[in-house]
């Protein structure tokens, strides 16, 4: 009789059904298509770096850079726009610079060798303050009004930022599942040696993994300062790395590299976005939510540990007799 796969990403569907419940039950303004509304645009913006923080977790590192790329994109974005730069090229340059960052970060960890938790950390002080340097700490008013409609704009009724995270989230799928570059991502994260050894670039691997993040991030400033409609140097620098990090972790993907899904992703963001959608609702304080992604993300980590702790030594663990025990029998 044949086994029936339970997918991974059910048991995280279950608990984000289960949450779905419990805030209709606690207010009745939860279930409704207004309040959905906000839960999937402001879902849109964690996707986005969730997406792309997911392929960085992959290799076994971390991008704790693109809170403050989501804001220095969307600076640039406003930048170029008043230099007389159409809307839609000042978006792509302003991805592009993201990328860029991105590409910075691979380099150095690369050829460096330094860990990617600071490398990224120092970036984001870096991108954090070129903002803050531009605008001199003040809000920049957007000259275009076509460009509200990357943020705000609705395609046969569809938002346009969850239309960017369908499409997002489809080239990724593809990215990991059917090119040779997915595979050599997982390969890496399972063992850099080895994916060395056996003849993948690291160097190349490295650097598109968080050339992408990095790009994404830009796209997800974008998307942030055209909802908001103006130029502000602290956008994304609140909650949303820890938000994206927390999706990834709770979707399966694992600290430790070479595990995870974009599907696991997605339903990770679904699960983190409607929890602080919530708390929202339901009037709990805003500094309690932090508190509560805390939690969340150690006990992903928790449960992350113990299977790789289970991997490791089902690795480790012999198999057949060992050839001493064979001898003595003889």
């Amino acid at each position: 009789m044949k086994k029936i796969s339970i997918p991974q990403e059910a048991g995280i569907f279950f608990v984000f059904l289960t949450m779905v419940l419990i805030f209709s039950l606690l207010s009745e303004n939860f279930f409704t298509l207004t309040n959905a509304s906000v839960l999937l645009l402001n879902g849109a913006i964690i996707a986005l770096i969730a997406l792309g923080q997911t392929f960085v977790l992959l290799t076994g590192g971390i991008d704790l850079s693109t809170g403050a790329n989501v804001a220095m994109s969307g600076i640039i974005a406003t930048v170029l726009m008043r230099s007389g730069l159409p809307w839609w090229m000042a978006a792509l340059g302003a991805a592009f610079c993201g990328s860029l960052l991105g590409v910075i970060n691979g380099l150095i960890i690369h050829y460096i060798e330094i860990p990617p938790f600071i490398v990224t950390f120092a970036a984001m002080g870096v991108a954090s303050s070129i903002p803050m340097i531009i605008t001199r700490a003040e809000s920049i008013q957007i000259t275009q009004a076509e460009f509200a409609w990357i943020g705000q704009g609705n395609v046969l009724g569809v938002p346009v930022p969850v239309i960017l995270v369908f499409l997002a989230a489809i080239v990724s799928s593809i990215l990991l599942k059917n090119t040779v570059l997915g595979t050599h991502i997982y390969a890496l994260g399972g063992n850099k040696l080895a994916a060395r050894l056996s003849g993948i670039n690291v160097m190349k691997t490295t650097v598109f993994v968080y050339a992408f993040s990095g790009f994404l991030a830009g796209v997800a400033g974008v998307v942030a300062t055209s909802r908001l409609n103006v130029g502000y140097p602290q956008t994304g620098t609140g909650n949303q790395l820890f938000y994206s990090i927390a999706a990834a972790v709770v979707g399966g993907v694992s600290l430790f590299g070479g595990i995870g899904t974009i599907r696991g992703a997605i339903s990770g963001v679904l699960l983190i976005s409607t929890i602080s959608n919530g708390m929202n609702v339901v009037n709990v304080s805003s500094y309690w939510q932090p508190l509560v992604i805390g939690l969340i993300i150690l006990g992903g980590v928790s449960f992350d540990s113990k299977r790789s702790s289970r991997r490791e030594g089902a690795r480790s663990k012999p198999r057949g007799k060992p050839q001493i025990l064979t001898r003595i029998k003889k």
